[in-house]
């Protein structure tokens, strides 16, 4: 059976579910289709911080479906902007545990990540699979992965 490591960018999946679709991603059967390709040995979830029970209940469903939760906290500027990502963060977990699993799965829409995924693919060898909202998933992350495998309405609560 091959191993999966899988990689959720939770406020990239929040967001772009809710822009195009108005509803929100559905972990639960994400992580059963995942087990149709093959054993999730390493799964992150990269959250935010924020203080409030509607968040702390959907990060304790998030573990208690199999993730690991790395939470950062939101961070909220003079200016009114804020700032709170983990893309850093995943590239590292990312090239830590490439080499121990088979196939790797990011959960995101972000063009950030389209060079990671090339590497992954292409320097390690490994099977990538991103899982993206169509109309948001810059076109270069889903040109460096495997398989692109659109979010649609039939993933989602």
């Amino acid at each position: 059976m091959k191993k999966i490591a899988v990689f959720a960018d939770v406020q990239n999946v929040y967001y772009t579910t809710r822009q195009v679709y108005g509803r929100q991603f559905n972990y639960h059967l994400f992580w059963k289709k995942l087990a149709e390709i093959g054993e999730v040995v390493y799964a992150t979830a990269y959250a935010i911080r924020r203080h409030d029970n509607l968040q702390i209940k959907f990060q304790d469903a998030l573990r208690h479906i199999g993730f690991n939760v790395k939470l950062k906290p939101y961070i909220q500027r003079s200016d009114g902007s804020s700032k709170g990502d983990w893309d850093v963060g995943i590239v590292i977990d990312m090239l830590d545990i490439v080499t121990y699993v088979d196939i790797v799965v990011l959960l995101s829409g972000d063009g950030d990540f389209d060079l990671l995924i090339e590497k992954v693919s292409q320097g390690y060898g490994k099977k990538t699979f991103v899982f993206g909202v169509p109309s948001l998933t810059a076109n270069s992350l889903v040109n460096s992965a495997d398989y692109f495998i659109p979010i649609e309405e039939d993933m989602l609560l």
